[in-house]
């Protein structure tokens, strides 16, 4: 089968032929339909993650139909359309059994530590514990991004973030998580302000009900004066040391602020003022994911209308425009939104 690879970290990928996955006892071998470029792929192709080893085949997000279901597999079956969070969990420690596969201790990762959906097949381990079923009205191109950026953004809003109606929302970066908290925040009845350096970001956020900042010296007073005194929520969307400091700075005494964005390599230590943190007793709330067990409310949500995931798609691809797209992350988005690649369109 077809696959992306790169042997070392930054090299230019290439699209190469590899063996098809053998499907584990437990597991389920899933069809690629669509797969999401996401900034984390960059991140483990320019070597900011050490779970990755080389030679590698990215992708963590992705959508498509069970080709074959190993003789363990109760839930799933040929023919079955789904999606996964990238977090596959045990099932068995005491995280997974709480429902938090999204902090599972044993977990595996498509694209970092298993090969990834950069490719026309892949395995899902563990697949009664971490394969989704996904809906029919919900197309796979839409559906690329539920299991990271979509997923990301309706976890770390509802069960780190805590938003409700009437609440002032900020959300600094309008990439693909970025645009998709916005989406849900907006959904939540709350008023949502995006901050972000990009003009067509900015107008995406704007389309989606967002108030519109841009980001700079006098960014921070601007969402203070919008808000009448700071933020209820702010989330970080991109991750780096300056929109993590921006958006803790955006908060009112008591605010929320849930970092999403990974804060790797050269960006991995912020200088948070703690001193405010204490005085006005804010709260810092890492985000990773979503939990297996939180799909349910958000497939309905989408189904009903009452979440736009087709907003979140900026630009559609093609298989053999993957390595490009992924280099392409070394500089500053076109198109705002997900790119999402088109493998196998059934």
């Amino acid at each position: 089968m077809r696959a992306v690879s790169y042997s070392e970290f930054g090299s230019v990928p290439e699209v190469v032929e590899v063996d098809r996955p053998a499907c584990p006892a437990d597991g389920v071998v899933v069809r690629v339909a669509a797969t999401g470029v996401c900034r984390s792929d960059w991140h483990a192709w320019r070597g900011h993650d050490d779970s990755v080893r080389l030679p590698h085949t990215p992708g963590h997000e992705f959508a498509g139909v069970v080709v074959a279901a190993g003789d363990g597999v109760r839930s799933h079956g040929v023919g079955d359309r789904v999606t996964a969070p990238f977090v596959f969990a045990c099932g068995t420690c005491d995280e997974c059994r709480s429902g938090a596969t999204q902090v599972c201790t044993q977990q595996q990762q498509p694209g970092f530590t298993l090969p990834g959906s950069f490719a026309e097949e892949l395995v899902v381990p563990h697949a009664d514990v971490n394969l989704v079923t996904l809906p029919g009205a919900v197309p796979f191109v839409d559906a690329a991004g539920l299991g990271c950026r979509f997923g990301t953004a309706y976890h770390a809003l509802h069960a780190r973030g805590r938003v409700a109606a009437g609440e002032h929302v900020v959300v600094v970066g309008c990439g693909g998580v970025g645009l998709s908290a916005v989406i849900v925040a907006v959904a939540a009845g709350a008023h949502v302000i995006a901050v972000d350096v990009s003009p067509g970001a900015l107008d995406r956020a704007r389309a989606l009900g967002a108030t519109t900042v841009v980001s700079g010296p006098d960014a921070v007073d601007e969402v203070r004066r919008l808000t009448g005194g700071g933020a209820h929520v702010s989330v970080d969307a991109f991750g780096s040391r300056a929109t993590s400091v921006t958006a803790v700075a955006t908060l009112r005494p008591r605010g929320r602020h849930v970092q999403v964005g990974l804060l790797l390599d050269d960006e991995a230590a912020p200088a948070i003022p703690m001193g405010r943190v204490i005085g006005e007793e804010l709260e810092l709330l890492g985000s990773h994911g979503i939990s297996v067990g939180e799909y349910a409310a958000m497939l309905d949500d989408i189904v009903a209308g009452r979440l736009r995931l087709d907003a979140t798609v900026g630009a559609t691809i093609t298989f053999d425009e993957l390595p490009a797209a992924l280099v392409a992350m070394d500089r500053p988005a076109i198109t705002a939104g997900m790119t999402v690649a088109v493998i196998d369109a059934g």
